[in-house]
């Protein structure tokens, strides 16, 4: 081992041992990802299709939730400003969140919306690993009473004096509005706090922030088009200037992640662990996650993209939606 390797890997593990002395507060739509375990039992007479006896049922924080999972697992103080349904998936993910220690107090319960919720089925023989064959979304609508709103602009700002970082977690659901992404700019920008985005449709809509973190489907998505190899350095190039960001991170799963800086040349990072994932579920809140803290941690903006680099790499070896912690990180980066 090098000595340059050596210095890399004791800089990177002295940033995630401060992950524990930062607070971060989540904003977004939270999500209840359910997991419906099953073993394949005969072939039903009704219609040529499998029979699953049930095993189990599993309700994980998803979307935003699990975001703030992450980071609760990573060691940070966490605060998540959210809304769901009073209904029993909601209950399921705020009962978990609250049981990861993550300051639930701005998560809004309602009977005005049902919480989004994504069933997947995992099917298999009796011996053999469930396998997903099918999943089903239940979409909540957006929260549209004003009073509802002016809540959550509340929550936000009440949270915003007293935090290290800001994760916007847009999954089309509707708690984040223009409004107050336009706010939390403004008050991020006079505390030089830095704020991360992660929007699987509306990146367009969020500019001059800190960094994005979308993955390299999202991006031809953005554009229109689909990306030759030799075209991905160009392109991420000219969306992070289009979205005014300090940094663009592009994840694109065996191939690693490219980073954009302002001022600095493009820089690959190459995948660590695996080449074949066990699920990608998720991936993408771990992956904001860390490099969020990397951030609020003080690392420059490549070394935080390395850690969470190496975190989405452990993450996706996990089935379902899975986190990190802290010290599974530091492993991976001893080994």
């Amino acid at each position: 081992m090098t000595t340059e390797r050596t210095l890399l890997q004791e800089r990177l593990i002295n940033i995630v041992r401060r992950f524990n002395q930062r607070k971060v507060l989540v904003i977004g739509d939270s999500v209840a990802d359910q997991f419906v375990f099953g073993a394949i039992s005969r072939v039903s007479r009704e219609a040529p299709v499998f029979i699953l006896k049930h095993e189990q049922t599993q309700t994980i924080p998803g979307g935003a939730a699990n975001c703030a999972m992450n980071l609760a697992a990573l060691g940070a103080s966490v605060t998540l400003v959210s809304v769901t349904g009073e209904d029993q998936a909601g209950k399921a993910v705020t009962e978990k969140l609250q049981g990861s220690g993550i300051d639930c107090s701005a998560v809004i319960a309602t009977p005005a919306v049902q919480t989004t919720t994504k069933v997947r089925i995992l099917a298999g023989e009796s011996h053999s690993t469930r396998q997903q064959v099918i999943r089903i979304d239940y979409d909540g609508q957006a929260p549209a009473d004003f009073r509802l709103r002016r809540d959550l602009h509340e929550n936000v700002v009440k949270h915003l004096a007293n935090t290290d970082a800001v994760i916007i977690s847009d999954y089309n659901y509707g708690v984040v509005s223009a409004e107050l992404a336009d706010m939390v700019r403004e008050v991020a920008v006079a505390r030089q706090i830095p704020v991360l985005i992660d929007s699987r449709f509306q990146l367009a809509s969020y500019t001059a922030f800190t960094a994005a973190t979308p993955n390299q489907d999202e991006v031809e998505h953005l554009l229109g088009r689909r990306l030759a190899e030799d075209e991905l350095v160009t392109a991420g190039t000219e969306l992070r200037k289009e979205l005014q960001h300090r940094a663009l991170l592009i994840t694109r799963g065996a191939r690693g992640m490219m980073l954009f800086e302002e001022g600095v040349e493009p820089l690959e990072i190459e995948a660590v662990g695996a080449s074949e994932p066990v699920d990608v579920t998720g991936a993408g809140d771990t992956v904001i996650a860390t490099f969020t803290l990397g951030l609020a941690s003080d690392a420059s903006v490549s070394d935080a993209a390395r850690l969470a680099n190496y975190a989405g790499g452990l993450v996706v070896m996990k089935r379902g939606t899975a986190t990190v912690t802290s010290d599974e990180l530091i492993d991976s980066l001893l080994r």
